[in-house]
């Protein structure tokens, strides 16, 4: 099924990121944590892709896998970095004949985040332009994505949502967000990208945490800030896996809880490949169904002028 039906006539939506693994361990890890995520029912499952060889074929044999073995509706990421539009059709074509309907375009960064994104000859320079190609030969549903905290190669947020428009006019049904912990950055960003004529479903993308110091090398990666407030519970859990796990797990069901008030059409975990995070906030999620009590401000949130369902 493709996912912006399912975002339209599901309220609100649940979906889960994997990684492809580089390992037969690692393989056997994820499939641990799919099976453990399976009964929870997410709407959606997606797959991140290796650039440059690596893990790029992987992403396609696992998204697969996920929808054939395990039932989940799928999403294969696809991004520009070391590809020509040859190769990228190659995949595309590979993953419309796995029957995968849904694709997540990216630019995608160089391996390692080495040095700044350059453009493969014969290749595509940007997000946008990959929706574009995308959307002009082959029928999937199509995913882009946005930062709340503003791209880090963006100058200022009115330049990167000017950006994003692209993206969406492009073919971009609907959003997902970098991950982020201060939930009025949402709030503001999804307000913002209204006022400028954004108005497809903008997911809310979040990291149940886990290990705080891993969680803190990837928000240096990506530029995501991590409020003083929730850093310093963290520093005063003394680095014990229980306590970080038990903090990382109240504050995601309570930070997701409240999008989900305001009404935020679904929320995106950053699993890691790792159930138990996800496992208990998504648990909690269905357990407590705090979307049907939402505020009088969903429609923004939701996108398209809709309300979200009761």
């Amino acid at each position: 099924m493709r996912i912006d039906e399912i975002i339209a006539t599901r309220k609100p939506t649940f979906s889960v990121e994997f990684f492809p693994p580089k390992t037969a361990e690692a393989t056997e890890q994820l499939y641990t944590t799919a099976k453990a995520l399976e009964y929870l029912e997410p709407d959606f499952v997606s797959v991140t892709y290796g650039a440059g060889g690596g893990t790029r074929d992987g992403t396609v044999e696992i998204t697969r896998a996920l929808k054939d073995d395990f039932g989940f509706e799928t999403m294969a990421h696809l991004s520009c970095v070391g590809e020509t539009t040859e190769g990228l059709a190659e995949t595309l074509d590979r993953i419309a004949a796995a029957g995968i309907e849904n694709v997540f375009a990216l630019r995608g960064d160089p391996p390692g985040n080495e040095g700044p994104f350059v453009r493969t000859d014969g290749g595509l320079g940007s997000a946008a332009e990959l929706a574009a190609f995308i959307a002009a030969g082959w029928n999937f549903s199509l995913g882009g994505a946005c930062f709340p905290e503003v791209h880090p190669e963006a100058p200022d947020l009115e330049t990167d949502l000017a950006y994003l428009k692209t993206k969406v006019e492009s073919g971009a049904g609907f959003l997902i967000t970098q991950l982020f912990f201060d939930n009025q950055v949402y709030f503001d960003f999804v307000r913002a990208a209204r006022s400028r004529g954004i108005e497809v479903p903008i997911l809310a993308g979040v990291i149940p945490v886990a290990s705080f110091a891993q969680t803190k090398r990837i928000c240096s990666l990506c530029d995501a800030t991590i409020p003083a407030p929730l850093e310093a519970a963290f520093e005063a859990a003394g680095g014990d896996p229980e306590r970080e796990f038990e903090l990382g797990v109240a504050f995601a069901a309570q930070q997701c809880a409240e999008l989900l008030i305001a009404g935020a059409p679904g929320i995106h975990f950053y699993a890691l490949n790792r159930a138990p995070a996800t496992r208990a906030v998504l648990g909690a999620l269905r357990a407590s169904r705090p979307w049907e009590r939402t505020r009088g401000d969903a429609g923004t949130l939701a996108g398209s002028g809709d309300e979200l369902g009761h």
